[in-house]
């Protein structure tokens, strides 16, 4: 008989052999199910945000799924319910961080814009006008203050004529001793804006004044809002100068202001000045932005005055005129410092007329381009005259007006008010009532959960974002 040692070992061998060969096997079907789950996700969530909304892509280049799916009332069942549709019921999925675009104050909505914006124009567009930031906070600082002089205007004048007879009523005698008579006042075009609005002088002629207005209370900026859950990674920079820039030029880009000419189906006309002022109609928002461009204008007007010698001598000479008759000879220095005040304010109106008429007026004046004259001043606001301002080859138009005060304004408020915008624009022009610019999901985070092998579960997460 022969020993059989080597048959047990050579069989212990092969044992050893299949067992490692099975659990190979087991490990590579393992792992085959868990990338084949997560392919599958993968594929599912990538479906589900191909299903962005197509008209505020096309309209105003932002990607967002509507998360009510066209019924108005945003439910996170209905995306998972897209989920299973795309990806099967072999994984159970469960929605543990959701970004909307008006969380974080419009966060994904305003990275959006600035991505379309850059990849589009480049930051070569905003590039050139860097430099000019610090020259438009210095112009809101003068304005500021020209507008607590213009405030004290009025009051200062009252305190001159409480000694007289009402200004507005006396015939004055023509500087420059010609001996005709001027009736009127240097100060009707301030009492005007004082009483009626700045509207009331600065409106050219043949502009119509939109009527429109909105609802302020369901705006997006105003309502209560649908809120997120999750962090997620965030642009940094964005309040830099090229950010600030950049999305002013978006907002330029995408909404109308007052001095286009072309007129779209949308709940506001001017909506570049709703978006800066935040009213309920066109007329208020229309009346804030102009107040600021007009306060802005008298401060640069008034400082050319301030430098013109021959311009100082004829209001000194009109002061004087005036003082004799309100019988206050001491107060010709302060008539004087008023008519300069009240005549910058009246070359502001002419020029804000060019501004909305679609042309352009010099930033710093001279005297060649010094629209109004002194006896112009006086009939000026009384509804009698039909001055319009002359068009300044190389001048700041009213959209670069605009752009300067989007930079100056809080960008909270201007991002905020454009998804309002966004958001009526789309239902005003589209039809989509059910739109919601709080139900529009940007970004989105999921545990999965799969059976795999031997009833085995495995569990891993997965994050889509527009970025």
């Amino acid at each position: 008989m022969k020993k059989a040692e080597i048959t047990v070992f050579l069989s212990l061998v092969f044992v050893l052999i299949v067992s490692f060969v099975l659990g190979i096997l087991q490990i590579s079907v393992i792992h085959t199910s868990k990338n084949l789950s997560r392919l599958t996700t993968d594929r599912a969530v990538f479906s589900v945000f191909g299903e962005y909304q197509t008209r505020l892509l096309e309209d105003y280049y932002i990607f967002a799924i509507d998360g009510s799916y066209g019924s108005g009332e945003f439910s996170q069942d209905k995306i998972l319910g897209r989920m299973y549709y795309y990806g099967g019921d072999g994984t159970k999925h469960e929605i543990t961080g959701i970004q909307f675009l008006t969380d974080n104050g419009g966060q994904s909505f305003r990275e959006q814009a600035l991505e379309y914006m850059e990849e589009t124009y480049g930051i070569g567009l905003v590039h050139d006008l860097t430099g000019l930031t610090a020259d438009w906070e210095t112009q809101e600082i003068q304005a500021e203050e020209i507008g607590k002089k213009e405030e004290t205007i009025l009051a200062d004048l009252e305190n001159l004529k409480e000694s007289a007879e009402s200004l507005s009523e006396e015939t004055v005698e023509k500087p420059g001793g010609e001996g005709e008579d001027i009736e009127g006042s240097p100060f009707t075009c301030i009492e005007q804006i004082e009483k009626a609005g700045i509207l009331s002088v600065v409106m050219p002629k043949d502009m119509e004044l939109s009527e429109k207005s909105i609802p302020l209370d369901s705006q997006v900026s105003k309502r209560e809002l649908l809120t997120g859950s999750g962090s997620f990674p965030m642009r940094q920079g964005m309040n830099g100068i090229s950010e600030r820039l950049l999305f002013a030029e978006y907002i330029l880009n995408s909404f109308t202001n007052a001095a286009d000419t072309e007129e779209k189906n949308r709940s506001l006309s001017y909506e570049v000045e709703y978006i800066l002022s935040g009213k309920a109609s066109d007329k208020d928002n229309l009346e804030a932005v102009l107040m600021k461009i007009f306060l802005i204008r008298m401060a640069l007007n008034y400082a050319y005055l301030l430098g013109d010698s021959g311009k100082k001598a004829e209001a000194e000479a009109l002061a004087f005129a005036l003082s004799v008759i309100l019988l206050i000879p001491e107060g010709t220095e302060i008539l004087k410092q008023l008519i300069l005040l009240a005549w910058a304010a009246g070359e502001s109106v002419a020029d804000i007329r060019t501004l909305l008429l679609g042309g352009r007026v010099p930033l710093i004046k001279t005297a060649e381009n010094w629209r109004i004259s002194l006896p112009e001043l006086l009939v000026l606001g009384d509804g009698s005259e039909q001055l319009q301002g002359a068009d300044t080859q190389g001048g700041i138009s009213y959209k670069e007006y605009l752009r300067a005060l989007l930079f100056l304004t809080n960008q909270n408020e201007t991002v905020m008010r454009s998804l309002d915008r966004i958001e009526e624009n789309l239902v005003s022009e589209h039809g989509l009532n059910f739109f919601r610019a709080d139900q529009c999901v940007t970004k989105i985070e999921m545990k999965n959960i799969a059976g795999i092998f031997g009833g085995m579960e495995y569990t891993y997460p997965v994050y889509f974002g527009y970025e």
